[in-house]
């Protein structure tokens, strides 16, 4: 494992403990898609078919474990839990729009024509697209509350240094998942304009981070 791989699960795990962090002690979840937390919930279901049957590290069968009980565990908190705080009025992303290509390029780009190696693939598609509705539910509103933006800014940082690690493993290695990177790549380009906020807005202090209006 290179320090490139091990940031940016640190990142991955620090983004989703941010957010429920955020629901729990606020007891509200408020500004939070619940429709991306479904679809995440579904990537790392699909994604870890394998855990009870393919053994790689100690290390990855706690991750796998950790992403899945804490994806279902955000999720119920949000349309359980707190269900009365949840903005549905706002989460209003059509989903259908990213799973029905999403399933379609699964079935007709992967390494492997079997159920397994198809929900594979699908998972890696669907996760590049999976913050779209927390996104859209932002611009929506025109705002996010300064905990949010963090959650979102780890998750993307998360990316980015996966972009790292494939670059690492192809000069190391000679190791290259086209599929795994293509994804990681679009779902990167899908933070940039956030960043870009991130840093200009919520890094200089202000409370939460204002779109601008358009003209």
């Amino acid at each position: 494992m290179n320090i490139f791989r091990l940031a940016g699960d640190v990142s991955h795990l620090v983004a989703i403990i941010i957010l429920l962090l955020k629901i729990w002690r606020s007891k509200s979840c408020a500004g939070i898609s619940g429709k991306s937390q479904v679809l995440f919930a579904l990537v790392f279901t699909t994604r870890y078919l394998d855990l009870f049957t393919v053994y790689i590290s100690s290390y990855n069968t706690v991750m796998k474990v950790v992403f899945l009980a804490l994806s279902y565990a955000t999720v119920y908190l949000i349309y359980m839990r707190f269900r009365n705080t949840y903005d549905s009025e706002n989460d209003t992303f059509r989903v259908e729009f990213l799973l029905v290509p999403v399933i379609g390029l699964s079935f007709l780009e992967n390494y492997s024509f079997t159920p397994v190696e198809i929900l594979w693939t699908f998972s890696i598609f669907l996760e590049a697209v999976a913050i779209m509705p927390q996104l859209f539910m932002i611009t929506k509103t025109g705002e996010a509350e300064s905990i949010t933006t963090h959650y979102l800014f780890f998750l993307g940082l998360y990316r980015a240094l996966y972009i790292g690690n494939w670059v690492w493993r192809y000069h190391t290695e000679g190791f290259l998942d086209q599929i795994a990177v293509v994804s990681g790549v679009v779902q990167t380009i899908f933070y940039c304009d956030f960043f870009y906020l991130y840093f200009t807005k919520v890094l200089r202090g202000r409370g939460k981070m204002t779109l601008p209006m358009p003209v």
